[in-house]
């Protein structure tokens, strides 16, 4: 009878061990699963900022193009506007005769200050903050443009 309730033992002790290895492998798996899910629904960090230093004095058209920005700076204020268009992510130009920004792939038109005008883009485009620096005269010596 002894031997019997021994090999119970061990079967119960085996379907044990087995449900508990098969509970850690699904809750593996659900953890993995989730995550890429959770990543998509927007749950990112964000990038520590980047600094762009551009030096003073600007051309006398007063307005200055990077790879990732159009520094306009007029009336001792500066600003800085996404090239990169809300539409399709083209890069914008600024169009100096017309004194607005233009998105050559499909048009779309903005004002110097990034409001929508026109085109198939539905948002203005972004900004970034801009630090005047200058030195103990108060002479402009460039401007700090945070991405």
């Amino acid at each position: 009878m002894a031997a019997g309730n021994n090999k119970t033992r061990n079967r119960d002790s085996r379907r044990d061990f087995l449900a508990k290895v098969t509970r850690w492998a699904v809750s593996l798996i659900s953890m993995a699963l989730l995550y890429p899910l959770l990543r998509f629904l927007g749950f990112t960090i964000k990038p520590k900022p980047r600094y762009v230093k551009v030096a003073a004095p600007l051309p006398a058209s007063g307005f200055h193009t990077e790879r990732e920005f159009i520094l306009f700076v007029d009336h001792g204020a500066a600003r800085a506007v996404s090239r990169t268009c809300t539409h399709l992510g083209c890069r914008v130009n600024f169009l100096e005769d017309k004194q607005i920004i233009e998105c050559p792939c499909h048009q779309s038109r903005f004002t110097s200050k990034g409001k929508l005008i026109s085109g198939p883009a539905k948002k203005d485009l972004a900004t970034f903050p801009v630090e005047i620096q200058s030195d103990e005269t108060g002479t402009t010596t460039g401007y700090m443009v945070t991405l």
